[in-house]
């Protein structure tokens, strides 16, 4: 565990959805499977609270976000958040807004690289989740949706609209978020959006080797890489080559790239360890 923390014990148990830690490897699952895991305002703030722990445990190097069931996750909860929302005053709306956006950002922020692995249909929220996650594994027969316009909203949430045309380019997210319309896994993959696409059987196998191949590398560097993709997107390029440039000075003192010299020169893999 991190000595960087304060009083407060790392969370145990979470409610609101499976979480387990095996070997390095964290696994989120939405477990509200009859509703094609639609989100609660309780889901929301344990990912948002889960998040902000996972650097602090120490037994986490990468993280895992599925759904049980045909579905990955269908956005919003129509009944317990929708419904609920109409009855709320400004104040407690922009609340809530800020909660579902403070999700996303702790995904990019958390240094510790996150597969979402999309075994159904990603709509609204779900979609948004996704396309915050560092690498996203689709079986064939998922779907994106990003529906915010659909129900009368701006395609523009938690981040939709900054992290979309970074991703597929302006022209793809105007369309996606605008429009609203469902994007099989193919096309998603053509344009982008799809790290991989897998079939149906072989989505969890397929997750857990990229996991494993994670958490089982250089977590520092890939760490590292992560948190500087994320501040350099805003960036110039020459404020960027003086990070990267200080970067990799520090990281150049680290076990794992002396590890890596020792190891090159006995002839040997390298034994990482993430320091």
């Amino acid at each position: 565990m991190s000595p960087f923390r304060a009083t407060p014990p790392i969370t145990a148990n979470w409610e609101h959805f499976e979480f387990t830690v095996d070997d390095g490897v964290a696994t989120v699952t939405l477990d509200r499977p009859e509703k094609l895991n639609a989100l609660t305002f309780d889901v929301y703030a344990d990912l948002r609270d889960l998040l902000a722990e996972l650097p602090h445990r120490g037994d986490v190097r990468v993280l895992v976000v599925t759904g049980r069931g045909r579905g990955f996750c269908s956005g919003g909860d129509v009944e317990e958040i929708i419904g609920e929302l109409q009855k709320m005053e400004s104040a407690e709306l922009l609340e809530f807004t800020r909660m579902t956006g403070a999700v996303v950002k702790a995904l990019r922020e958390c240094p510790i690289p996150v597969i979402a692995a999309v075994n159904g249909v990603a709509a609204g929220a779900g979609s948004v989740i996704a396309l915050a996650s560092d690498f996203r594994l689709l079986a064939s027969s998922a779907k994106f949706a990003f529906l915010f316009t659909k129900v009368g909203l701006a395609g523009a949430d938690m981040g939709s609209a900054y992290l979309l045309p970074r991703l597929v380019g302006l022209g793809r997210a105007t369309e996606l978020l605008m429009l609203g319309d469902k994007i099989d896994a193919a096309r998603a993959e053509a344009i982008g959006l799809a790290s991989q696409v897998v079939p149906d059987a072989e989505l969890a196998a397929s997750a857990s080797a990229l996991a494993r191949r994670l958490a089982d590398g250089p977590a520092l560097a890939y760490g590292t890489t992560k948190v500087l993709l994320t501040r350099e997107l805003d960036m110039d390029l020459g404020s960027s080559i003086e990070l990267e440039a200080i970067t990799q000075a520090l990281l150049m003192t680290a076990k794992d790239h002396g590890e890596f010299y020792a190891a090159w020169t006995a002839g040997r893999s390298p034994r990482w360890t993430g320091r």
